[in-house]
């Protein structure tokens, strides 16, 4: 007979749940992210990522006064550790955003999906080296049956596969050390877009003076530039809180949805080449993402028991 749970499995159950939804939530928006960049294909990489950054640090300030962590902030930066921490962090996005904005804007939107199918098998090699996770017997399964799906996929990318692994290996080493440092998801990304204000400030200024500066070109254009703020700041927000709640496995098993959502709109939407081999390596990876959402649903079924 199963005991009735303990307060402390229920708590764990409902951190899990959020953890879930909050990171559900973050690759779905990522998954879109392609069809926001295309409406910016006269924006080079290097001044999309510049904006990226700093009106994260605008749309951030708004946030944390509204939520009022600021005192949080105060303390995040009187700590050498976390501060290095998220330098080390912000380090490892920024080549992220630029690894991505450069495979989307030379058409290679699938390259950057493969990178993010790629990413999971780095998360769950990380949480067994170096947090010692263990995989349940169906996420093994799923694991084993994701690693045959993105081997066939970067079967037939490898002149693009830079990008991948380049995508890959910084978000997952990004999600270790976000899970690692206790700040507030919001004060970990101020605390990480105020280490690259300066760069990002400098990449405008050298836009301006060569006269090819986007911002202020064209009102749209402008706005779309501002609007990143929040398009960016938004769903690393839930990433960081949904890094907190659950294992780096499940973190990674989840990350599927994005680029699936990248897969289908560099295919359908952008008419990149879709060849059987590709197809494949899809229906396997959902197969996958399927038996990891069966193992944690019957887990949750077991804690509420």
């Amino acid at each position: 007979m199963n005991s009735h749970p303990t307060p402390h499995d229920l708590t764990a159950h409902a951190e899990q749940r959020a953890g879930l939804l909050h990171g559900f939530c973050a690759y779905a928006f990522w998954g879109m992210l392609p069809l926001y960049f295309k409406l910016l294909p006269d924006v080079s990489a290097f001044e999309l990522v510049a904006h990226r950054i700093i009106w994260s640090v605008v749309f951030l300030a708004i946030l944390l006064a509204n939520m009022r962590l600021y005192p949080a902030l105060t303390a995040a930066l009187g700590q050498p550790r976390v501060i290095g921490a998220l330098i080390l962090s912000a380090s490892l996005i920024a080549a992220n955003w630029l690894a991505y904005v450069l495979a989307v804007a030379s058409n290679h939107v699938v390259a950057a999906s493969l990178g993010y199918f790629l990413n999971p098998l780095v998360n769950v090699l990380i949480a067994l080296v170096f947090l010692h996770e263990k995989l349940s017997r169906r996420q093994l399964v799923a694991i084993l049956i994701a690693g045959c799906g993105v081997a066939i996929l970067a079967a037939g990318e490898l002149t693009t596969l830079w990008i991948s692994l380049t995508l890959a290996i910084s978000f997952a080493f990004y999600g270790l050390v976000r899970k690692l440092v206790a700040v507030p998801a919001a004060v970990g990304l101020m605390v990480e877009t105020l280490a690259l204000t300066i760069p990002a400030i400098a990449v405008l200024a050298w836009y301006q003076s060569h006269g090819s500066l986007a911002f202020g070109r064209a009102p749209i254009e402008t706005i779309l530039l501002i609007a990143l703020g929040a398009v960016t700041s938004i769903p690393l927000i839930l990433f960081a809180s949904a890094a907190r709640k659950l294992s780096m496995i499940s973190l990674g098993l989840l990350q599927y949805v994005a680029p699936s959502l990248q897969f289908l709109t560099g295919v359908f939407l952008f008419g990149e080449k879709l060849s059987p081999d590709r197809w494949a390596s899809f229906g396997l990876i959902w197969i996958a993402l399927i038996l990891f959402v069966w193992d944690s649903v019957s887990t949750a079924r077991r804690v509420r028991r």
